[in-house]
């Protein structure tokens, strides 16, 4: 597969936590209807590679992000919180403002699961662009849809409720994917699920319909 394009490219930065997977898989999906590519950590899985770097290269190579800053609890193992989920952001933050040519381009979106709670444990980022999805990967197709419909205003796309009805069409159809790869669907990969995702929108485009 050829390597995407930066002005295609979005960096995805969700919690890993598996009560997290229904909007990660949500957020995926329409990304991918939007006509543009995710890109996530969980994409390498090279340990010869310094985590933090390979976070580095895929901000590089995205112009645009989105990233949930609503993973607020403590780890029940240390007790304490963790931080990667802002740490992200700040990186592709100082890219958008520091860096040159293309990097200057990045655009990004921040959700939490209520648009004005960050205030209280973020609100330096004040001003940004920020999006609630309650929760829910209905919440979090709305806000991404909603903006990336915006990026390339030439392009007609489905409403976000169209998009919502595709994403559980497909997840319907999954496990028919994951019999025919003698796959269980828990271990599917990030790009598994990615390239499942892909092949079922060329098959099922809304753009023929528009067309």
């Amino acid at each position: 597969m050829a390597e995407p394009r930066y002005e295609d490219c979005v960096f995805v930065n969700i919690p890993f936590a598996p009560e997290y997977k229904p909007i990660l898989d949500s957020v995926v999906f329409t990304i991918h209807d939007c006509g543009f590519f995710p890109r996530c950590a969980l994409e390498q899985f090279d340990s010869g590679d310094i985590r933090i770097e390979k976070i580095i290269d895929l901000i590089k190579d995205s112009k645009f992000g989105i990233h949930d800053i609503s993973y607020t609890m403590l780890d029940p193992s240390s007790n304490l919180p963790r931080f990667n989920m802002p740490l992200e952001l700040g990186i592709f933050m100082g890219a958008a403002e520091y860096g040159t040519g293309v990097q200057r381009q990045k655009e990004y979106l921040v959700l939490d699961k209520e648009r004005y709670r960050y205030q209280v444990f973020c609100s330096d980022i004040s001003g940004q662009d920020i999006r609630e999805h309650g929760g829910t990967p209905e919440g979090a197709i709305r806000a991404v849809r909603n903006w990336l419909s915006r990026k390339r205003p030439e392009y007609r796309y489905p409403t976000w409720q169209k998009i919502r009805d595709r994403y559980l069409k497909f997840a319907t159809e999954l496990p028919m994917y994951a019999q025919a790869l003698e796959q269980d669907i828990e271990d599917f990969t990030f790009n598994d699920y990615s390239s499942i995702v892909s092949d079922w929108l060329l098959v099922n485009s809304w753009r023929k319909k528009e067309d």
